[in-house]
């Protein structure tokens, strides 16, 4: 796999092995002590060894160092302590490493290392948050696209509900897309985080707002995930499928500058009130999701369909739709995703927890469709 580059808006480096280029490529953005920022789990893993050997492993607690403190659902107090190892290691950049946690914390760290004690319940009365150090963004998984995002979701303490700190000076530097990172990402976890790459393109393809540059990259991205994610999860060595899906994971995070919908509405409460992984809280309602969205407006999937690969061009629009919808559903069930919430922890008593901070949360405003309360509780029972 040759190494390329391109810039989309933020520079890329894309290839099997591009991460070795890492030492090199963060001298000129003025990081010559990087804090790397990271997951437990990911400190003994084969990738992080070859990022470590790109920064020189006997260089390590010298020259560059190490946060690797993020919790699943990143939470507040992740972003303030891996700030408190920046300053502590008097850095002068971020390397966020790992899913889309370790990217959403790397980015949204230099806030607090711009501003210490900043109060995040105030960010948006904030509008100055240039000259934040420089990052780099390298994942380990194809879904969140967090290293292409300008925004950061973190459960605040204040609230303790995911919100979505929002600026384009969290825009990384430079992106690092090495399939060979994500070699040892077991076949559910490429499942989940896959299907959370799907839910970008389907919702910010369906959503309203006019961005036509983003519909054609969605729809790309559907098709890239449609052919890649069933052989990255049955070959986990599969590079071309492993880089694809990298890509259409990105594109997945480019596309959603329009916005999402109901599906994630629906998953941002599961990962808070139940701790469930983001990308298979979207895998188990995404199918609901779109039924409850054809329903009320047909044809809004005939060009998902088609980017499906399937013949939906004629014919009525239900009947697309409805096609399309059990495309997916079949697509999803084919990698285990058709479960139910029960089988994950998730019971009725979290029911009026989950109601309440779905109709909070802004994805819904989007939504190609108007989405009320006692929509909420019905979907919420339809995949319970």
């Amino acid at each position: 796999m040759k190494i390329t580059t391109f810039s989309f808006p933020t520079p890329t480096v894309f290839g099997a092995g591009s991460v070795a280029q890492l030492r090199a490529r963060i001298v000129p953005m003025g990081m010559h002590r990087p804090l790397v920022v990271t997951d437990p789990g990911l400190v003994t893993t084969a990738a992080f060894q070859l990022l470590a050997q790109a920064l020189g492993v006997e260089r390590r607690d010298r020259d560059w160092f190490v946060f690797s403190g993020v919790h699943p659902n990143p939470v507040e107090q992740d972003v303030r302590d891996a700030a408190a190892a920046f300053r502590a290691h008097q850095c002068d950049g971020v390397i966020a490493m790992g899913g889309g946690s370790p990217l959403d914390v790397g980015k949204a760290a230099r806030l607090l290392v711009k501003r210490p004690g900043f109060d995040f319940a105030r960010f948006y009365d904030e509008s100055d948050w240039s000259h934040l150090a420089p990052c780099v963004a390298i994942p380990t998984t194809a879904g969140t696209g967090s290293e292409v995002g300008r925004s950061s979701v973190i459960t605040l303490d204040a609230t303790h509900r995911k919100a979505v700190l929002f600026h384009p000076e969290l825009l990384a530097g430079l992106v690092i897309l090495d399939p060979q990172l994500t070699v040892g990402l077991p076949p559910k976890l490429t499942a989940a985080t896959g299907a959370d790459a799907l839910t970008h393109c389907i919702e910010s393809f369906t959503c309203p707002q006019f961005h036509p540059l983003c519909d054609g990259i969605a729809l790309e991205g559907i098709h890239l995930i449609v052919d890649a994610l069933p052989r990255a999860y049955r070959d986990g060595s599969d590079l071309e499928a492993r880089g694809r899906m990298l890509v259409a994971a990105a594109m997945g995070a480019v596309a959603f500058q329009k916005d999402l919908g109901v599906v994630h509405s629906l998953a941002h409460p599961l990962s808070t009130v139940c701790g469930l992984h983001h990308g298979l809280a979207n895998a188990l309602c995404l199918v609901a999701g779109m039924r409850f969205c054809a329903d009320r407006k047909p044809g809004i999937y005939r060009r998902v369909g088609v980017a499906c690969g399937l013949d939906v061009l004629q014919g009525a629009d239900a009947e697309a739709d409805q096609r399309t919808i059990q495309f997916i559903a079949d697509f999803l069930g084919g990698m285990g995703l058709n479960t139910r919430l029960e089988a994950h922890g998730v019971r009725h008593e979290h029911l009026e927890a989950l109601v309440a901070q779905a109709v909070a949360d802004p994805c819904h405003q989007t939504n190609v469709v108007p989405v009320s309360p006692e929509d909420f509780r019905k979907l919420y029972l339809e995949v319970l």
